[in-house]
């Protein structure tokens, strides 16, 4: 049970619950709070390697899982302004061998809201499959499925496939390497210098190996499954600073204005909710008009989450080398609310939720 007393400033009290948390001989998180372009707190907690010894830094690389997904629809973004594709476009201009009767009514813009209702690639994955997963590998998959669950453009249903898919679309627009032009075209321009992409054999500097809990709350290792080898939905590697860099980016339009996309594009989870999903962002209006982005990222050995306000130059990010570990999220947003750092309206409970 951790204690706050009341003469604690904010950083005593995060302090204080993270040390307790994440002891320092073990894998943690790293936490970064801006309000009103000031760093409130940045800092690592626990070990990036626990093997090394190797503690976790604001330079550490965690992989992001669906927080990469950000990235591959900004791919897209500049694709169509750049007039190379539409989000009109349908699957069969991209892959003509995909079954008709999906692939004439799945668009871009389907599968940017996760609105397209097709079939989950990893429900058709081999029960013998042993080598990882790659997004081509998703297309031959998915290519031959001649159903959805249901008709696009109609449901809110958080798919993997649809971002691997549009990995794929940017390759073939682009004439380039997934990798290659989201470095060209993201990372460089803003200044991520040290965000990489996974694949078998690539060199992550700093980089943050993944654990789990095991069923006796011990920590064991646990980086990589059949899917992390996927780009499109989920294998950027990026730290606290360099994550920073993008989010300026994003407050100053400095590649797009988010926000007009967004009123192009832009799916309600159901008809009750206020929350929207576009572009890789989980996304709504709040009390004071501002446009609020959140996200998660859940995969083997990671769990991060992302919420920013744009135009209050706000942002909360975690990133955690544990898996299924979003239970830090509310403590963490109850402290900052306790210290009038933010007043956001996040339902962490259900958008965790949506993406299942």
């Amino acid at each position: 049970m951790v204690n706050f007393s009341f003469g604690q400033t904010f950083q005593q009290a995060l302090d204080s619950l993270l040390e307790h948390k994440f002891p320092a001989n073990s894998a943690g998180i790293a936490v970064l709070v801006i309000k009103n372009n000031q760093e409130i707190y940045k800092k690592g907690f626990g070990l990036a390697n626990i093997e090394k010894k190797e503690a976790i830094t604001p330079n550490t690389n965690f992989r992001m899982a669906s927080v990469s997904k950000q990235f591959t629809a900004m791919c897209i973004i500049l694709l169509e302004k750049q007039g190379k594709l539409s989000y009109e476009d349908n699957l069969l201009k991209f892959f003509p061998d995909f079954a008709p009767s999906v692939g004439t009514i799945i668009k871009i813009k389907h599968l940017l809201t996760h609105s397209s209702g097709i079939i989950d690639y990893e429900d058709l994955i081999p029960e013998n499959q042993k080598k990882q997963i790659l997004d081509d590998d998703v297309l031959e998959l998915v290519k031959n499925q001649t159903t959805t669950y249901f008709e696009a453009g109609k449901q809110f249903r958080y798919s993997n496939t649809g971002f691997c898919l549009l990995e794929q679309i940017v390759e073939k627009v682009s004439g380039e390497k997934y990798s290659s032009f989201i470095e060209k075209n993201i990372f460089r321009p803003v200044g991520m210098l040290n965000t990489s992409m996974y694949s078998e054999n690539a060199q992550i500097p700093n980089r943050a190996m993944g654990y789990t809990r095991n069923d006796k709350g011990e920590i064991a290792f646990s980086d990589q499954s059949i899917t992390s080898a996927t780009k499109g939905d989920g294998c950027v590697y990026t730290s606290l600073n360099d994550y920073k860099k993008w989010v300026i980016a994003l407050q100053k339009n400095q590649l797009v204005n988010l926000e007009t996309q967004l009123a192009k594009i832009n799916f309600q989870l159901n008809n009750t909710s206020k929350f929207e999903y576009g572009f890789g962002w989980f996304n709504y209006l709040n009390s004071k008009n501002q446009l609020e982005l959140y996200h998660t990222g859940s995969t083997c050995g990671f769990s991060n989450s992302v919420s920013i306000v744009p135009k209050s130059n706000y942002f909360f990010v975690f990133f955690s080398n544990i898996a299924n570990n979003h239970g830090i999220e509310q403590p963490i947003y109850d402290l900052m609310k306790k210290y009038k750092l933010t007043d956001s309206e996040i339902n962490f409970k259900f958008l965790l939720e949506q993406t299942r």
